[in-house]
């Protein structure tokens, strides 16, 4: 593929709605400081919406690789950080782990987007990307392909961590995800609560509203140069966070403070010797940086996000992210769409990282497309268009005109192929 300079597109991903913002500081459990949580009953949780049957039921593409996939949910909590955007002392975060399984038959077929979450995923997702229906979908119906709690296939298998972008919940990553995990990885997807559009809990928590969380902020992260600072630092934090509970995971513990019953076998199929990190947009901001700042992580894909921070005032030079001012020794792929309408301010940093680094950088251009062709977005959005629940226009702001048949082969296949390269399964 051709490498050549990004083009526009319109960049929704820091355009962030907001629903709510919790007013006053409330401390939480004194169990949850202390590690002893438990589940709470489905009764204290908040109602699952019910949508008329006769609302459009979404599809995903299959993936394409040798093994059936398994997939289960962590809920994990930092008690060392404090959530930087609501008044809750401790820092959670769910993910969702993508693995090849040993067997799937009995095991059932997991949903893109938890229940609760797909119960407001309209509502949120139109003060993100307005270009969505606000409503005439059942996104609780799109399912995934792996299966749930399956158990895991033998053998250590390299990790990769995925960061969506901004305020996109993991599940818009669900297609790559599972990609990447029929072909031998083990994935884990990451929401970062109070920036993600919806994010659901298992358990309810003083502090925080519900167990659905919506994001706090209220204008695109870019106009302020200390908030979106806080916006990837936390995200960094987050995805260090992760690879740290991996490792408990790996050595037979449950990182999850609910103690949920795990996958047989899923802690034998992570070798933490081998690690990827890939990111959209605000994501590939977090993984470029990530593997900056940890060198536990051996390569990085980064799908159209910064790396510099927003400039000080119009018309000057934003502070470039160390990972561009400095380069890099280790595998990282850039890739961009020619539909990004932001070109001048992406080009630069992208350009610093290039000169910068110690060895060549890739970069890949996906021609007639736009920002979110990356994410699940790019076969959902489609669909929409032709129930007509999306605009020509919408659809082409949200993706481009590029068909899915083009678009999801052609960015699995970019993605898989580098960490085949720099992380192969053996």
């Amino acid at each position: 593929m051709k490498r050549k300079a990004e083009a526009r597109t319109t960049d929704r991903v820091e355009g962030i709605g907001r629903r709510r913002l919790v007013a006053s500081a409330v401390p939480a459990a004194a169990l949850l400081l202390a590690g002893g949580i438990t589940r709470a009953a489905p009764a204290s949780a908040r109602p699952v919406d019910r949508r008329p049957a006769s609302d459009a039921v979404l599809r995903l593409v299959p993936p394409t690789g040798p093994h059936a996939i398994g997939t289960t949910t962590l809920y994990l909590v930092d008690r060392c950080r404090s959530d930087p955007w609501e008044p809750i002392p401790v820092r959670e975060v769910m993910v969702t782990v993508f693995y090849p399984a040993r067997r799937v038959r009995g095991f059932p077929i997991a949903p893109q987007l938890p229940a609760r979450a797909a119960a407001e995923f309209a509502t949120a997702a139109r003060a993100t990307h307005p270009e969505l229906p606000a409503a005439g979908v059942d996104w609780a119906a799109t399912a995934a392909h792996a299966h749930e709690n399956a158990p895991a296939r033998a053998g250590r298998r390299p990790v990769l961590l995925y960061s969506p972008g901004g305020v996109d919940p993991r599940g818009m990553g669900t297609g790559i995800a599972e990609e990447l995990a029929s072909r031998g990885y083990v994935v884990v997807s990451i929401d970062h609560p109070g920036d993600g559009a919806v994010v659901e809990f298992p358990v309810d928590l003083p502090g925080r509203d519900g167990r659905v969380r919506w994001t706090v902020l209220r204008a695109d992260p870019r106009s302020d140069p200390g908030l979106f600072r806080t916006l990837i630092d936390t995200r960094i934090a987050d995805t260090r966070f992760v690879l740290e509970q991996l490792a408990v995971l790996a050595s037979g513990g449950n990182p999850d403070p609910t103690a949920p019953a795990l996958p047989d076998g899923l802690h034998r199929a992570l070798d933490l010797r081998r690690v990827g990190v890939c990111g959209h947009s605000a994501g590939g901001t977090t993984a470029a940086e990530t593997m900056h700042e940890d060198r536990r992580i051996a390569a990085a894909i980064n799908l159209e996000g910064y790396l510099d921070h927003p400039p000080p005032a119009p018309g000057e030079a934003g502070e470039l992210y160390p990972i561009a001012r400095e380069g890099t020794g280790r595998p990282l792929l850039l890739v961009g769409s020619d539909g990004f309408v932001h070109r001048a301010d992406l080009e630069p940093s992208w350009s610093a990282l290039r000169a910068h680094s110690r060895g060549p950088i890739p970069r890949h251009l996906i021609e007639h497309a736009a920002h979110h062709v990356f994410t699940d977005h790019a076969v959902l959005a489609p669909q929409l268009q032709a129930t007509g629940l999306m605009s020509a226009a919408d659809r082409t702001a949200l993706i481009g005109t590029i068909a899915p048949a083009a678009s999801v082969p052609l960015v699995r296949r970019l993605v898989h192929t580098f960490f085949a390269r720099h992380l192969p399964t053996r």
